[in-house]
């Protein structure tokens, strides 16, 4: 296992994050504690470190596990957990990003976890409603107070993250550091805006769902049948319909690990882990310490160039306007002249 910066935070991860989404039953697709533990025992022994949480995972279970697990070696831990979905169903102030639902919320998760402080506070989903200062101020609050060293979005449009970085440093308060996102090889829509606000901002990206629910794990594809395709995420969650592009991805990244002996999801993992263009850390999720492991042998895993390649041909996204004005060689040559191809710029959007 290898660290990488968490962004501007200085903070060394690994270069993989444990997910605790499955930390408990409730979900339908979650595993029980003594699971739990061997899972999260098999991470820290592999160099792990990174944990990632939330608030309503699992209603509440997932953290208070994670309270035990973590009790022995706190310190040693980058714990991180998330606010913003409503756990009261009733109350309408007990969801959103407003302060008054994260105070609440963090105090709430600080018992469930049992520590007097987390190391990264995510907001989880942007509500649509709260103005961007507010959120941006009481966070910096929650920061100074001691009990949140940094912070960090999930699910928020590019624009949004730039402005609310652009008022924290503006006032002085403390800006995002990361972003948390969907990505993956058949879901691969960050690149356009994402990447680029990563890199200018110095902020680390760690995708959620990297193996697409489980059409990536190699055990899904045109001729599965449903005993093939138990208690696979496929067949609970509703993120993104399936289609036969990204059958095609994923057939095309079972062919590549077949030709190298390893599993799909190692390949599915390796090329996110090898990512050239941003700070990449895959959060990922198990049911049983043996698919944890299977996964975390990822890091044995090196692609070439021309599998890297090839992956990155068969499921990129088409460019949208206006970033599909800079890459077209004709505009190029109509800014920058003759000498287009002659320039060398890492901004160049690839």
């Amino acid at each position: 296992m290898r660290y990488k910066l968490f962004g501007r935070s200085g903070m060394r991860v690994s270069e993989i994050c444990l997910g605790a989404m499955t930390f408990g039953g409730e979900s339908g697709f979650g595993a029980a504690q003594d699971e739990c533990r061997k899972i999260f025992d098999a991470f820290i022994d592999a160099g792990g470190n990174f944990i990632d949480t939330a608030n309503m995972y699992t209603g509440g279970t997932s953290e208070r596990m994670l309270s035990e697990f973590i009790a022995a070696e706190r310190d040693r831990l980058v714990l991180a957990t998330k606010y913003t979905n409503n756990m009261q169903p009733d109350d309408p102030n007990a969801g959103g990003n407003h302060r008054k639902n994260m105070v609440h919320a963090l105090e709430a998760s600080l018992k469930r976890l049992d520590t007097d402080y987390v190391d990264l506070y995510w907001v989880h989903m942007w509500d649509g409603t709260t103005p961007v200062d507010e959120i941006m101020r009481a966070l910096d609050d929650m920061v100074r107070a001691g009990k949140v060293l940094h912070v960090g979005v999930s699910n928020w449009p590019a624009w949004i993250i730039s402005y609310a970085n652009a008022i924290a440093e503006r006032n002085g308060w403390t800006p995002f550091s990361g972003m948390q996102l969907q990505y993956n090889l058949v879901e691969r829509s960050i690149e356009a805006d994402f990447f680029d606000l990563a890199r200018f901002q110095d902020m680390a990206i760690t995708p959620w769902s990297p193996l697409a629910g489980g059409l990536l794990t190699g055990k899904f594809n045109r001729d599965a049948d449903e005993k093939a395709r138990e208690g696979a995420r496929l067949t609970t969650t509703r993120w993104s319909p399936i289609t036969d592009e990204k059958l095609d991805v994923a057939e095309k990244a079972t062919e590549i690990a077949n030709e190298i002996g390893c599993t799909t999801a190692q390949v599915a993992l390796s090329w996110m882990r090898q990512n050239d263009r941003a700070t990449v850390i895959p959060i990922i999720g198990a049911k049983t310490v043996d698919q944890l492991k299977e996964n975390l042998a990822c890091l044995e895993v090196e692609l070439d160039d021309t599998q890297i390649q090839a992956l990155n041909e068969i499921g990129a996204p088409t460019p949208t306007y206006p970033a599909s004005l800079f890459v077209n060689p004709h505009i190029k040559r109509m800014i920058h002249g003759e000498m287009a191809d002659r320039i060398d710029n890492p901004h160049d959007p690839r």
